[in-house]
């Protein structure tokens, strides 16, 4: 078989559902596709019938005369690998369904978000080589499912502290922000943990129902206002809002196991969790397109302010992307990071395109203002 280098010609479409594969074979071939994390052990007639020459299965489930026949094509098949807690090849991002399996038969320890924690943490400082490709292989994937997920997507990043907790003014303002957001037109993207990233992700999923709807969620949330001391808790009041009203709107998250003592939250209906917390910070505020508001936070979110500086600062995405610093008295005082990034970005075409207000209801209108232009 040919390895593709720079004179190979592009790939073929990727293939991440049985229906898209079954269409494929449809019509004709599958020379060059990619087809990821599928159980393919009864499709072995299409794949004996079907031209399969460069084409790429990645952790697919098949019969060994169906792997035979296809390698004899000359197709790459990288085999799924046993007893992991996460899916290296995966070709769609998470549900918190799927990160949640589980949790009401055996508490959050049994399910696969706590699985693949565990799982980091054994293997993060081994220096197992096997255990590096396998994080690799699952957070690139992530990456790409990501970027076509949001393509052409007005995408908004909510920033802000975890230790927020519910029932309080500054999650329910977080939450009224989330859902403004939304039904502007934008897709909220948050760090995708709890505190004010869940509130965010809250009043997104309630944009859909009537306004009590939200003010109802978040009194029953209160009954467990913290993931400390018992995410499992956590977590089934989360899953009771969402049974309680269906049908919510959508949102995105982007968590990670590197802080993987804080769990992600269920009320994103699409999850991008990483093992390394750079590419989950690079991939949450690059994708960003439409803005980043910053509520009130600690070192995470001050690491957010800067990170999201640095290419505005330098014009590396093309052009810069609103900013919006939400409470004056935190980001002057408390943390002083405004007075740092308005002189960074004095003299620079970023300066427009920076604010600072004292509340989070006047956040949407500041960044209408940014995007809008001097």
């Amino acid at each position: 078989m040919d390895i593709p280098d720079e004179t190979s010609p592009p790939p073929g479409p990727e293939i991440g559902s049985l229906a898209t594969f079954d269409e494929a074979v449809a019509s004709g071939t599958l020379a060059g596709h990619r087809i990821q994390s599928l159980d393919l052990t009864g499709r072995g007639a299409a794949l004996r019938s079907a031209d399969t020459a460069g084409a790429v299965f990645l952790g697919c489930r098949m019969g060994p005369g169906a792997a035979a026949k296809v390698r004899a094509d000359g197709a790459f098949v990288f085999p799924p690998v046993p007893g992991l807690p996460f899916d290296p090849y995966r070709g769609l991002l998470y549900s918190p369904d799927a990160l949640y399996a589980g949790l009401s038969e055996g508490g959050y320890p049994a399910t696969p978000d706590a699985r693949a924690y565990r799982w980091f943490q054994r293997t993060r400082a081994n220096g197992d080589a096997f255990a590096s490709m396998l994080r690799a292989l699952h957070d690139d994937a992530v990456s790409d499912a990501l970027g076509g997920f949001l393509a052409g997507a007005r995408v908004v990043g909510v920033m802000g502290g975890h230790a927020t907790a519910r029932g309080g003014a500054p999650y329910a303002a977080a939450a009224r922000l989330g859902r403004t957001l939304a039904r502007d037109g934008l897709t909220v993207a948050t760090g995708g943990g709890p505190g004010a990233m869940e509130a965010a992700n809250l009043g997104a999923y309630t944009a859909p129902h009537p306004d009590p709807v939200l003010d109802e969620a978040c009194a029953l949330l209160a009954a467990a206002p913290s993931f400390t001391p018992s995410v499992t808790d956590w977590a089934l009041a989360a899953f009771d809002v969402r049974r309680r009203w269906p049908g919510g709107g959508g949102s995105v998250s982007i968590p990670t196991w590197f802080y993987g003592h804080e769990p992600p939250n269920p009320f994103a209906d699409r999850i991008a969790k990483y093992f390394a917390n750079a590419l989950r910070e690079d991939g949450l505020l690059t994708r960003s397109t439409a803005g980043v508001i910053f509520l009130p936070g600690a070192a995470g979110t001050v690491q957010e302010i800067f990170d999201s500086t640095t290419p505005n600062y330098y014009g590396s995405l093309g052009g810069p992307t609103p900013m919006v610093l939400v409470g004056r008295a935190h980001w002057t005082r408390a943390l002083p990071a405004w007075p740092l990034l308005r002189a960074l970005a004095a003299g620079r075409a970023m300066e427009s395109r920076i604010a600072l207000v004292d509340t989070v209801d006047e956040a949407p209108g500041a960044l209408a203002r940014l995007s809008a232009g001097p």
